[in-house]
């Protein structure tokens, strides 16, 4: 025998004991941590999620709901755990918030947390009160201006994805509106349409059905392209350069998880991007697959975390 076939007989010796852990996985139910309340947006995407890893991977993905302080109760739940991959975090806008917000967390999500795979991205939508005589982003900006600090721009909740994304628009366009931070989504999207605020940054598959109701208008999207669900409302970028704000959702193990368990789990979020059921499932959600490797997704969190993290420092936001 000589050295070359040496060599390839003992780099497979090396790896098969690799290749059985990862096809091994997973060898038992597997616990799937989501940040928030059951019933909400990120609870239905987080349940879609788990149903399909399950009947791909042949084992149960036990959902897990534990809400508190913007996702971080479960972030620091996954953080500590044993890195197997048998406990798993649904990773939302949140994470790449929160380490500016609250500057003394336990845990730094960038370095904690290994990014899986992306899952969705969702753009907010730019919804107006109809007694505000704008349908675009450049009459909203005139009108704005002309009537001076007199409107008021309902949030979710301070250093919430619908906050920072107001309070960027702010920063790049100078407006001075009024924040008025209300507790959550509905209750915001409430105060909207009773006209007790004028404008409000909040994700598509919240602000889609007042929008298609007539009890709002909305006037752009947030990503950087159009989106499909509402095909003719432009984006923010059309009338201000460079402005893009999406709700990234993915998937995340604890820091030393083993990089055969995150491909496999990897994988098996790629092929439902494949799936046209799945597909469906997902754009009910407001969101668009966000596919790529591991290491595409953790890319996208650091820049994300960079970006909101300069928006909360500029504007001074703070958490009780």
């Amino acid at each position: 025998m000589n050295r070359r076939t040496l060599f390839l007989a003992a780099v497979a010796a090396l790896a098969r004991p690799v290749m059985a852990h990862a096809q091994g996985y997973p060898s038992k139910p597997v616990h799937f941590v989501i940040g928030f309340p059951p019933g909400g947006p990120n609870d239905t995407l987080g349940r879609i999620v788990a149903q399909w890893l399950s009947d791909k991977l042949g084992q149960p993905f036990n959902v897990e709901n534990k809400g508190g302080q913007s996702g971080n109760i479960a972030t620091a739940e996954v953080v500590h755990a044993p890195a197997d991959g048998a406990t798993l975090l649904l990773v939302g806008p949140a994470n790449a918030i929160s380490g500016s917000l609250y500057p003394n967390l336990a845990f730094n999500f960038l370095r904690d947390i290994v990014p899986v795979a992306g899952v969705t991205r969702e753009p907010l939508v730019m919804v107006v009160h109809p007694s505000v005589p704008a349908k675009t982003v450049p009459e909203f900006l005139a009108y704005a201006k002309a009537s001076g600090a007199s409107i008021k721009m309902a949030s979710t909740g301070p250093g919430s994805s619908p906050h920072v994304t107001g309070e960027l628009f702010k920063q790049m366009t100078g407006l001075n509106l009024e924040v008025v931070h209300y507790a959550g989504g509905g209750p915001g999207l409430k105060a909207m349409i009773d006209g007790q605020a004028q404008v409000m940054f909040e994700p598509m598959s919240a602000s889609i059905g007042p929008v298609r109701k007539g009890q709002l208008r909305a006037v752009a999207v947030t990503t950087s392209s159009r989106s499909a669900a509402l095909p003719d409302v432009p984006t923010v970028a059309e009338a201000v350069p460079g402005f893009e704000a999406s709700a990234v959702t993915g998937i995340g193990a604890p820091k030393g998880t083993p990089a055969e368990v995150v491909e496999t789990l990897n994988k098996a979020v790629q092929a439902a991007f494949s799936d046209a059921a799945m597909k469906a499932r997902l754009a009910d959600t407001g969101g668009a697959p966000l596919p790529g490797t591991s290491a595409d997704f953790a890319r996208l969190m650091a820049a994300e975390t960079e970006k909101w993290g300069k928006v909360v420092k500029a504007a001074g936001i703070k958490v009780e």
